[in-house]
């Protein structure tokens, strides 16, 4: 493991495990629509780094882990950081978009962040085959990524549980967009990913604009 990877890890669990033993922090830098609406826009950042329990924690990690350092290989530091951050605002801000009539609505965790970090590996290896606890087979990265954003979807038309599924998706679309602006000869290397990824943007749409989300 590299070690700005490291460092990102340990602050993750360093500031997670501050909002465990002390609610008010927590609640200080969770996100929250109420607070943003009033202007709090740390907490777009500071709730990227806090946690539910160990096991959510622990889960964000260990696949931030996992394709931290794949990214890292092609991109280097500076750009993985980019990555890494912008995916996280982009998917708080999404979350917020979505939930803005929600002020009693709250969220933590990396997973926006993560989720970018994912994609942009699948984006730069489609062919890396992936294998989750829930289906020890592995399956083509690209299949797993057009999967799981329509899982999202799901998610967050359901609301079945308590999973940021809006933070998921526009984390993971814009480490996906983020990594094709900066490597554009991607476009053309991947065209049929691409167009295929597309798919789930499209449908988010077209049920945001018939009011099913």
């Amino acid at each position: 493991m590299s070690l700005p990877l490291l460092l990102l890890i340990i602050s993750n669990i360093f500031v997670s495990n501050k909002g465990f033993s002390d609610v008010q922090f927590f609640d200080r830098y969770k996100f929250s629509v109420l607070q943003l609406q009033k202007n709090e826009y740390f907490r777009l950042l500071t709730s990227g780094f806090l946690h539910v329990n160990t096991a959510h924690l622990i889960f964000n990690m260990f696949a931030l882990y996992m394709f931290g350092d794949v990214v890292i290989q092609i991109t280097g530091v500076y750009l993985f950081l980019l990555i890494y951050i912008a995916s996280l605002l982009a998917g708080n801000y999404f979350t917020y978009f979505n939930h803005k009539n929600e002020p009693n609505y709250t969220a933590v965790g990396a997973s926006g962040a993560v989720s970018g970090i994912v994609y942009s590996s699948i984006l730069i290896f489609p062919q890396m085959e992936l294998a989750l606890l829930f289906l020890p087979i592995p399956i083509p990265g690209y299949i797993f990524g057009i999967s799981y954003l329509l899982y999202t979807l799901f998610g967050m038309k359901s609301r079945r549980d308590n999973i940021g599924h809006t933070a998921h998706f526009g984390g993971a679309v814009a480490g996906f967009v983020i990594t094709l602006l900066i490597y554009p000869s991607l476009i053309y290397m991947q065209m049929n990913l691409i167009i295929l990824m597309m798919a789930p943007l499209l449908l988010y749409l077209v049920m945001k604009s018939r009011g099913h989300l």
